[in-house]
């Protein structure tokens, strides 16, 4: 953002905002997935979702909310959906009956095998290196940290 690209000195044009360029790579990275996902009838947060309890499974709704910084009126609908998908089964638990886990099913389970597919076909589509990729991803994170005060 230079004053020379920028006579009046505001920097308030669309192209020097860096909020821009992150809403509109999102929204890109998003349609990128969207065919590969409709391959599996899945949304991108259910999508996420899954990624989660692919990575641990039988996580508390709670912990799901908190990795994919959503609020319980955006996640229980997910969840009611995969649910009755067959894709996931939420259970109180046992220990404290006031707690819902989240457990994958036989069948959620075996559609993770399908979407390891998902992010070579990614990294092709972005023409990034997988070093690019990681740096990139390193740097958001960062950022998302400092925004958020963490």
């Amino acid at each position: 953002m230079s004053a020379s690209r920028d006579p009046k000195g505001d920097h308030l044009r669309l192209e020097d905002q860096l909020c821009f360029a992150l809403y509109a790579a999102s929204r890109a990275m998003t349609a990128a997935y969207a065919p590969l996902l409709d391959a599996l009838e899945l949304t991108y947060p259910q999508y996420l979702v899954l990624l989660v309890l692919w990575d641990h499974d039988g996580e508390r709704v709670s912990h799901i909310g908190d990795r994919l910084q959503l609020d319980s009126a955006t996640l229980t609908p997910l969840l009611k959906r995969l649910e009755a998908r067959g894709l996931v089964e939420r259970r109180r638990s046992a220990e404290d009956e006031r707690v819902v886990e989240v457990f994958l099913t036989a069948e959620g389970k075996r559609l993770r095998r399908r979407a390891t597919e998902i992010p070579p076909c990614i990294l092709e589509k972005s023409g990034l290196t997988l070093p690019e990729l990681i740096e990139l991803r390193s740097t958001l994170q960062d950022l998302t940290r400092r925004l958020r005060g963490d």
